[in-house]
């Protein structure tokens, strides 16, 4: 009951900060629980205010599953794509987090974002979760 219930507050607090108007840059928007950074001061384009964030480890049992079937830093962040235990392939971004193919990863739900662009990598993902972190299961 109790991992329900704090799965549905995870699941709505990141569906709240995703109800957000999203950043025109790269860099999502901060979710919620991360820790504060610099403001971007005005007329400084190109600073990026997430630099230096550092990845959350997830709590045992506060996420989903899945098998690590490829990864790449780039820009600041960590690229994960994973099996889940349905069999579904999944995107995923985080800040810098070292993660190794073959890996069985927790990881918290959060909506997707369509076509998004990653400039750094020069590719599409169809579908990405932002997530503030992961947890190697081992």
């Amino acid at each position: 009951m109790k991992k329900t219930a704090l799965s549905l507050l995870i699941i709505a607090a990141l569906a709240f900060a995703g109800c957000k108007e999203k950043p025109k840059t790269e860099a999502p928007q901060q979710p919620a629980g991360m820790p504060a950074q610099g403001q971007v001061p005005p007329g400084q384009p190109g600073v990026d205010p997430h630099a230096g964030m550092k990845a959350q480890e997830i709590p045992a049992g506060a996420g989903q599953k899945g098998k690590v079937t490829q990864t790449m830093n780039s820009g600041g962040y960590t690229y994960v794509e994973a099996v889940n235990d349905k069999g579904e392939k999944l995107w995923m971004a985080l800040p810098e987090f070292k993660v190794k193919v073959g890996e069985t990863i927790e990881y918290p739900v959060a909506p997707p974002m369509v076509n998004f662009q990653s400039k750094t990598l020069n590719k599409t993902f169809d579908k990405i979760m932002f997530i503030p972190g992961i947890r190697i299961v081992q």
